[in-house]
């Protein structure tokens, strides 16, 4: 049985957070870039999401991803 959730609160599309953390990533240089790879390989593998998948999501749904970023008060930095 899952977790109760607050009244009208949408269930969290697993592929749109995968899209996020992808564009936020095109982002990052240097040693940050590998260490932050590595995390996204394994958030791919817990969540059975392919680096294929996700790429297609972005180019379907770039800009609901850019609007999520926007939203948590990201700037990608």
């Amino acid at each position: 049985m899952s977790a109760p959730r607050g009244p009208g609160k949408p269930r969290r599309n697993p592929l749109l957070g995968a899209a996020v953390l992808k564009a936020l990533l095109r982002r990052r240089r240097g040693d940050d870039l590998v260490k932050a790879k590595a995390l996204y390989e394994g958030i791919l593998r817990d969540l059975g999401l392919t680096d294929e998948q996700v790429e297609a999501y972005l180019i379907e749904h770039g800009d609901d991803v850019d609007e999520a970023i926007r939203g948590h008060g990201r700037r990608g930095s």
